[in-house]
């Protein structure tokens, strides 16, 4: 009797562990890929629960989620000299489950490699000036070519962000001093613009004056009251008979005009 209950039992430890190595669950983003003594299934396992041969089946679980990857600083050299370093993030996932298993021994290394490689051999092709104005664009490029690079391993990467750049101290002094000498010249422009504007408007008063030489007299006259209501001090101008000439021609001929009437 206690030789089939001990039977029982063992038969019974038997068939569990049998079934905590046959009965496997992937959740929603996993992947199973099995290989059958050796050979890759054609199909992955999962989502959900599947069963596998204990000892025949080995199992190589992938996760289908977007990576994030951190691309450590890297020293380039512009296309005009001048050093940098410069890191990114790079978004991937795996499309193809096999393929990262069967083409490539480790994915994440392979990815990390080739994203930096590409991150150096990019930016040195590019100006300074367009490393740190024209991000989108060589966003799009770093992109483009490290997807190409990692298609054949079942995996897509989907944006590539160049972070921080660093560059050195005296280079930044000497972007500052021409960052300055800009504005400083788009003042002056603004500044001869404003210039060339009012002398434009003088000219068109003197036009004016020329045609009208009363208008001279009115403006004499308007600026000595100006002065005048704006200081407490007495201010004497010299005038000239010329400046009064044609208000008293007009008084005279008024005068003339009203005895002959």
């Amino acid at each position: 009797m206690a030789a089939v209950i001990a039977a029982v039992v063992v038969v019974a430890v038997l068939v569990l562990l049998f079934a905590f190595a046959a009965i496997k669950v992937a959740r929603e983003y996993e992947r199973g890929i099995v290989f059958r003594l050796g050979r890759l299934l054609p199909e992955p396992k999962g989502p959900g629960l599947f069963l596998l041969i204990p000892i025949v089946d080995r199992m190589v679980k992938v996760d289908l989620r977007t990576i994030t990857l951190n691309i450590p600083p890297q020293e380039v050299i512009t296309k005009d000299n001048v050093p940098a370093k410069v890191n990114a993030v790079a978004y991937f996932r795996i499309v193809e489950p096999k393929n990262a298993i069967v083409q490539i021994e480790n994915f994440m290394v392979a990815t990390s490699q080739i994203a930096q490689t590409t991150l150096r051999a990019v930016l040195g092709q590019h100006q300074l000036d367009e490393l740190l104005s024209e991000r989108v664009k060589i966003n799009a490029i770093l992109q483009e070519i490290i997807d190409e690079a990692t298609a054949p391993w079942g995996i897509k990467v989907s944006i590539v962000e160049v972070k921080d750049v660093e560059i050195p101290a005296n280079m930044q002094r000497a972007m500052a001093r021409q960052a300055e000498a800009e504005r400083e010249r788009r003042a002056k422009i603004i500044n001869a613009e404003g210039e060339f504007q009012a002398a434009e408007r003088l000219k068109d008063a003197a036009l004016v004056i020329e045609g009208h030489p009363t208008a001279l007299q009115l403006r004499y006259l308007q600026t000595l009251l100006e002065i005048g209501s704006s200081n407490n001090s007495t201010i004497v101008f010299p005038a000239s008979i010329d400046l009064l000439r044609p208000f008293i021609e007009r008084a005279e001929g008024a005068a003339r005009s009203g005895s002959g009437s």
